[in-house]
């Protein structure tokens, strides 16, 4: 009998196909195709010369290409365009196509289509990844045969072959990879929603629509797991076709996860004393309570526990770098919007020294002000959106001359010196920039690198 894959691929065949990005997902896409005997024609704003060679072998087995700034200009006659996330879907030369008759898709959307197993998805402003990974972390715990993809883990479509239907896959999606999905997980989680990716989506209420979609396709045996404490994602529980389980950390729930006196409960059952989470901060109490509303029937509460206590989180947030001479270093580079950082102020009990800035989205900075006003000591500023935050500052209720300092620096590297020489044993540095990286850096991953490099390299 053919495979699922082989005969998604084979339906491909005599369609000019066109790839567009060839980043980390799109790339195994395209080896794949030219595999089956597709005809590719791969699409990216990146010259020949930055590939180092990729390029040529391709082409070598018969890859058409579209280089540099022109990349998108050579869409006629393409059958079927599988996008990158971060390209909107309405450019005039993709919607051209499409009024032509191309079929617009994407490695996620096809592997939906495909996956044989029950399907988690996470998606969300913040927690989104920490939240993927624990859920994955817990089914395997559980000895669950699991796979983790989306915006984080392998690409999973190449792998569809090797998912069997008691498996189980956990997926991150962003609001790009959501803006065209029309088909819904069984499980959908949403951690949460605050303004972000405006840069991007052409106003807040499009950047809601893509998040919405994660769970506009479910049916009647399907479930949603939302955040009651979000003005937002609690209203999506009226929309729910689904089975509806609620968290909160602020108030009890007759039906659903919430926190009271320091202890996670599932409809009134003690499942997780937040004392045995590993994670600082009040923002990974939720993250668990999203995992438990998704795995409760699932996952044994013991291995919850167990879990929970060993968990040591993913890199990039709230990361410890290292401490030296007393004071502590943490890399929070994943933090590209004020409601990150502000997460992250508030998992400390003092006052910090904050490195922020970085790439504009054109989002707001007022709420981030006040919360630096409470949990910073010295304010350490670079990037794009220097000028925003310190305004957000300066205009927030009980700011006071000094309190914090604040100081412009010129990179990232003087950021980092000018925290070491404030630092005092005892004191906690923290980057994490409300800002996305693109300003300076190729992403958040690669911003923290060169943070974690700057700080170890301290004598």
């Amino acid at each position: 009998m053919e495979s699922a894959l082989k005969e998604y691929l084979n339906s491909l065949k005599g369609k000019r196909t066109a790839v567009i990005g060839l980043g980390v997902s799109n790339m195994p896409l395209v080896e794949r195709l030219l595999d089956a005997g597709v005809s590719v024609l791969a699409c990216d704003k990146r010259r020949r010369e930055e590939f180092g060679g990729i390029i040529e072998r391709l082409e070598s087995r018969g890859l058409e290409t579209a280089l540099g700034p022109d990349y998108l200009d050579h869409l006629d006659g393409v059958k079927v365009i599988f996008r990158t996330p971060g390209l909107r879907p309405d450019v005039p030369q993709i919607a051209k196509a499409v009024a032509e008759g191309a079929r617009l898709t994407s490695e996620m959307e096809a592997f939906l289509s495909l996956c044989p197993c029950r399907i988690i998805a996470v998606t969300g402003s913040d927690g989104k990844t920490t939240t993927t990974t624990i859920i994955a972390g817990m089914l395997r715990a559980a000895g669950y045969r699991t796979f983790v993809g989306g915006n984080i883990g392998n690409p999973l479509l190449c792998q569809v072959d090797e998912i069997r239907p008691d498996d189980m896959v956990v997926l991150e999606l962003s609001s790009f990879q959501l803006l065209t999905m029309r088909q819904s997980a069984s499980i959908a989680v949403v951690t949460n929603l605050a303004p972000n990716h405006l840069d991007v989506h052409k106003d807040m209420e499009e950047y809601v629509s893509a998040k919405r979609n994660i769970f506009a396709y479910q049916d009647a045996c399907d479930q949603l797991v939302l955040n009651a404490d979000n003005e937002i994602t609690s209203g999506f529980a009226r929309e729910a076709r689904g089975r509806v389980t609620l968290f909160s950390r602020k108030k009890t729930l007759e039906r659903g996860v919430y926190l009271k006196d320091g202890m996670i409960l599932y409809c009134g059952r003690p499942i997780l004393h937040g004392e045995d989470i590993l994670l600082p901060g009040a923002h990974n109490l939720e993250n668990y309570m999203a995992a438990i509303a998704v795995v409760e029937d699932l996952v044994p509460d013991e291995v919850i526990r167990s879990f929970a206590r060993t968990f040591g989180g993913v890199p990039h947030r709230i990361e410890l770098v290292r401490e030296l001479d007393g004071v502590r270093y943490y890399n929070d580079s994943i933090a590209s919007s004020p409601s990150r950082t502000i997460a992250g102020l508030r998992s400390f009990q003092q006052k910090v020294i904050l490195i922020a800035g970085g790439y504009d989205k054109h989002i707001p900075y007022d709420a981030l002000g006040p919360e630096v006003v409470e949990h910073v000591q010295a304010l350490l500023l670079t990037g794009d959106t220097a000028e925003k935050i310190k305004a957000a500052v300066l205009a927030a209720p009980g700011y006071e001359r000094g309190k914090p300092d604040m100081e412009d620096c010129a990179d990232l590297r003087q950021a980092v010196e000018r925290a070491r020489a404030l630092a005092q044993p005892g004191d906690v540095v923290i980057m994490s920039p409300a800002s996305a990286s693109f300003d300076r850096f190729k992403n958040f991953e690669e911003r923290g690198n060169a943070f974690k490099d700057l700080v170890n390299a301290l004598k």
